[in-house]
């Protein structure tokens, strides 16, 4: 385990669940379980109402109570990003106007989706939310959702700019974040949004991972990005086989299903998620379960 903090915003941080009775509603005494599970585990930050959060299905009101919650639970103070993007550039920006801050460290804001936007109109809106938004800005590509790729050259237009401190990559196209690594300002940071590509792209200069399975077996996945930071690529490796044997069965009936699963698996939490989502199968329960043996993931 790393034994001096990081710099704010590498190592890892797990895209936080959101727990859920079986009514629906928010679980809040899981989420401050929760909470306390991956800081027990050793990440390095938060990050909150990510898709992975369903923030798609969570109500403003609701939003609120989740970063106070958290903030409440944070014990050990790590960092916090806040999930805040959308499709619609001027609402975004009133909604970042009437946002409280305190205790939010950076947001995280998704490429434009549904609209697909030039590379221009990408570039136009990443350059007036950060212009607006009183933190720090983390871009976020994923073409699976959002529909469009940001390519490298759009990626390092907005390096440039001075609230905009990194991204995250979740395209799954390696070139590409090689090519965002080796042209980008030393302190604009590549962030993995794909778990079993954060090895590797720590390899070529990334500074960590935003996380789906670090919500479950937060100390298991720390311990090894924290290898790859340190150069230890074979003691990473060792640890990456099992999270890449599971991986595929985490999103086999959307996310965060899988994960929530395993979470249930292990008595943190139901594994209740909102429509349109459904609730992972007795099947893919029965999977997880005995991959989770097969590749001895314990945390």
């Amino acid at each position: 385990m790393q034994s001096q903090p990081l710099p704010k915003f590498h190592g890892v941080a797990p895209a936080l669940v959101t727990p859920m009775l079986a009514d629906r509603s928010i679980d809040w005494k899981g989420l401050e379980k929760l909470v306390n599970h991956v800081s027990q585990g050793g990440v390095d930050y938060l990050v909150v109402q990510g898709t992975t959060g369903e923030s798609a299905t969570t109500t403003a009101d609701e939003k609120k109570k989740i970063v106070a919650t958290i903030k409440e639970s944070n014990a050990k103070q790590l960092p916090i990003v806040y999930g805040l993007g959308g499709n619609n550039t001027e609402s975004l920006i009133s909604q970042i106007k009437t946002t409280d801050f305190t205790g939010i460290d950076a947001i995280l804001s998704v490429c434009p989706y549904y609209n697909k936007p030039s590379a221009r109109g990408v570039i136009a809106h990443y350059q007036a939310v950060a212009d607006a938004c009183p933190v720090p800005v983390i871009m976020y590509n994923i073409p699976g959702r959002t529909g469009i790729n940001m390519s490298a050259e759009t990626v390092l237009t907005l390096s440039e700019h001075k609230n905009i401190i990194g991204i995250k990559e979740a395209s799954c196209i390696i070139e590409q974040c090689m090519e965002i690594a080796f042209h980008k300002p030393e302190d604009f940071l590549l962030i993995s949004g794909d778990d079993v590509q954060a090895v590797p792209i720590i390899s070529i200069g990334g500074v960590g991972v935003m996380s789906v399975i670090a919500n479950a077996f937060p100390n298991q996945f720390t311990t090894m990005i924290h290898a790859a930071l340190a150069g230890d690529f074979k003691g990473a490796q060792k640890s990456l086989a099992a999270f890449l044997t599971i991986d595929p069965f985490l999103y086999e009936e959307g996310n965060p299903v899988g994960v929530k699963k395993i979470l249930a698996l292990k008595g943190l939490m139901s594994g209740q998620v909102r429509m349109p989502l459904a609730e992972g199968s007795d099947d893919l329960g029965k999977k997880l379960e005995q991959i989770i043996q097969q590749v001895k993931l314990s945390n």
